[in-house]
């Protein structure tokens, strides 16, 4: 599950969100982060978008094997590129070719709005993998019309046809993943995983024909392949060697078997080997074979995510999409918040959740600050900044978890920008100097508890099924919102002082939870057209976290609304109930998920979480009217180039830095297109 960050610099704080995929420091010297002040993090911005660069910190230090290890890792990641891009919608490999044909030939004239126009939305695409915005999910809307562009088509001698051309502008699939009430979700949502016959029932008949060998091990149906209707029989297409997305997945393969040739251990080495053969056969007994061994692998400097695995674009939460990220240990770092999971039992016996929800035995929780060196398919250009994996809850329960921070990541974000947005919000100066002196560890603290206790905590009763089961197109914001939950109860707690990870709890636990409710009630409202309601998982768990204690606590005043020249604000008035407001629906939302309480999960959900106060909307639309950086913030990767003797063996290593986004995209588009346009 991944922690995505949307809002960048100041808002950083603000916009946790548990794992996901689910997004820096500050006060105590020995967990603070020097700034770079020569290396320029920002590439360029455009429409809601800013894309900045992050760096590698620490790669001289490798040795030339754990140099080769990550650079084949990260081709392999490359190698599934269009995976994601055909995941995403069927047609977007064919409107992706089409538009950059025309961007690379167009001879014409370029300083036209219309042109202007093209180029802006040629980047949007690229930016979210496809023609649907990569948070709201809505279809991307063009600045130019369809003469415009049949135009370009005659004047670079492209093809763009059919649908693939008149979805462009139509009022088709218009949602990637339509997770609204009361509809059939499968059968509005555009995204690739399920053909277009499929509907809700369908889904669900077919899954419940399935059962494990191991009911106590159940495997993750669905996870790799696509469900569509054949002659009106419902038939897996599975991602594999020789199946669907085979010609990248031969690529992904070529590579791993590269990786795993310089693999630092046995059992990093053992692992792969596991990855390779799921990826030849799909077999989903062999991928939980693999996600055991791989959590198992905890030593050596180096470590990847690739596969399958995230299920938040699958509006029932079947489906994984493709992605990769490779990481390298930051040691100094990782040692620090160590204690952390050292002290995961302490958590669990100590949290408000039921005794028949408390884990007896918090097993392997492992947790890193590592240092990114490549990311592709889900992961990119959108990056989350926390990852806990793997999410089957019968192996983290019975074998354990990781849990990593994108420490150069987070330390991108917090470098390439100003706190002017943060200065508008804010209800007070006490409030601006808290989020200023302990935001950013606040945020740092709440990812490592959202990742290594929140999403580690908790376990179903016996005999109920999995979260994705029982609780249906809720089952995501649901876990992203109970981790939350977990990470917030104790950010207000002396125990991160007993720990040595702050040296006043309390400031801290109010910088975050002034940080949260902001957020949560007002500023991501900023990602949201006016009227809209909200959809993404981790934007409703927010919303419906911070609207549910707000509510709750009115009778004692505990978060007061204020209006001050016609301006909103909200101001914490009593932590200490907050804190007992967290851990009540803390309480609850385990209890929904341990129990497979649809019926109260919908009602928690479109209760606080869907439906957005229109007044307060439109208020903070206008009030961020005023600042120029994108809402959005996402990153272009540096390159790893390899120097060869002449015997082709590779010597040495280089990292360089894409000089802009559009170069990065075309040269991803020619090195690293293995699939048709149609699959």
């Amino acid at each position: 599950m991944q922690l995505k960050t949307i809002l960048s610099l100041a808002l950083i704080s603000t916009l946790l969100w548990a794992c996901g995929n689910e997004k820096s420091q500050t006060s105590i010297p020995e967990i603070t982060e020097k700034k770079e002040v020569k290396f320029d993090y920002n590439v360029e911005q455009f429409a809601d978008i800013k894309i900045l660069r992050y760096q590698i910190p620490g790669w001289e230090n490798l040795t030339l094997k754990e140099q080769k290890l990550v650079y084949y890792l990260t081709q392999a990641g490359l190698s599934g590129r269009d995976i994601m891009w055909d995941q995403n919608y069927r047609h977007n490999l064919s409107i992706r070719k089409a538009l950059e044909k025309i961007y690379t030939t167009f001879e014409g004239d370029k300083t036209t709005d219309n042109w202007k126009a093209f180029e802006a939305y040629l980047k949007r695409v690229w930016f979210s993998n496809g023609i649907h915005h990569h948070y709201s999910n809505d279809k991307l809307k063009p600045g130019f019309s369809a003469e415009y562009l049949k135009s370009l088509l005659e004047a670079t001698q492209t093809s763009l046809e059919g649908e693939a051309f008149a979805v462009l502008f139509n009022d088709k699939d218009v949602k990637k993943v339509n997770q609204a009430k009361g509809v059939d979700n499968v059968a509005l949502s555009a995204v690739n995983f399920y053909g277009p016959n499929v509907t809700n029932t369908d889904v669900e008949s077919f899954y419940k024909t399935k059962t494990s060998p191991n009911p106590e091990k159940p495997l993750s149906f669905g996870l790799n392949s696509q469900l569509v209707k054949e002659n009106g029989v419902l038939k897996e297409r599975v991602f594999k060697s020789g199946g669907l997305y085979g010609e990248a997945i031969d690529e992904i393969i070529k590579w791993l078997e590269l990786a795993q040739g310089v693999a630092e251990n046995k059992a990093q080495g053992d692992a792969l080997g596991l990855l390779i053969e799921y990826y030849k056969t799909g077999d989903l007994q062999t991928w939980d074979d693999y996600n055991v061994a791989w959590t198992g692998a905890t030593e050596g400097n180096i470590d990847y995510i690739n596969s399958f695995i995230e299920v938040y674009n699958d509006p029932l939460g079947y489906r994984g999409s493709y992605e990769s990220i490779i990481q390298i240990k930051d040691f100094d770092m990782s040692q620090k918040m160590k204690v952390l999971s050292d002290n995961a039992q302490w958590f669990e016996d100590h949290s408000t959740l039921m005794d028949a929800h408390k884990k007896k035995n918090v097993v392997g929780v492992s947790y890193k600050v590592v240092s990114v060196a490549g990311e592709a398919g889900d992961a990119s250009p959108s990056t989350p900044i926390g990852v806990n994996l793997p999410n089957a809850n019968w192996i983290r329960a019975a074998v354990g978890s990781k849990s990593v921070s994108l420490g150069n990541i987070i330390n991108a974000y917090n470098n390439a920008g100003g706190s002017e947005r943060l200065k508008e919000f804010v209800n007070d100066r006490e409030e601006l100097e808290l989020e200023e002196k302990y935001g950013q560890l606040a945020d740092k603290l709440h990812t490592a508890l959202h990742e290594v206790i929140g999403h580690a905590s908790g376990q179903l009763n016996p005999g109920v099924g999995e979260t994705k089961e029982t609780l249906k197109n809720y089952a995501s914001t649901l876990e992203e919102g109970r981790a939350d939950l977990v990470g917030l109860y104790y950010l207000y707690n002396p125990k991160l002082q007993e720990l040595g990870l702050v040296d006043d709890w309390k400031s801290v636990g109010k910088a975050a939870y002034d940080g949260y409710i902001r957020n949560g009630l007002m500023t991501q409202l900023i990602r949201l057209n006016l009227g809209d309601d909200v959809e993404e998982a981790h934007m409703r768990n927010r919303q419906w976290v911070s609207a549910w204690v707000f509510e709750k606590g009115k009778a004692d005043n505990v978060i007061e609304k204020i209006k001050r020249d016609g301006k909103t604000y909200f101001n914490i008035n009593d932590y200490e109930k907050l804190h007992e407001l967290f851990g009540q629906l803390l309480r609850e939302t385990q209890r929904i998920k341990s129990e497979g309480d649809y019926a109260a999960c919908e009602a928690l959900v479109e209760g606080y979480g869907v439906k957005v106060d229109q007044e307060i909307h439109a208020e903070v639309l206008e009030r961020n009217k005023q600042f120029t950086s994108a809402p959005y913030s996402g990153f272009v990767n540096p390159v790893l180039v390899p120097e060869t003797d002449n015997n082709g063996e590779i010597i040495a290593i280089k990292v360089t830095q894409p000089e802009s986004f559009d170069g990065q995209m075309l040269n991803y588009s020619k090195n690293y297109s293995f699939l048709p346009e149609v699959n």
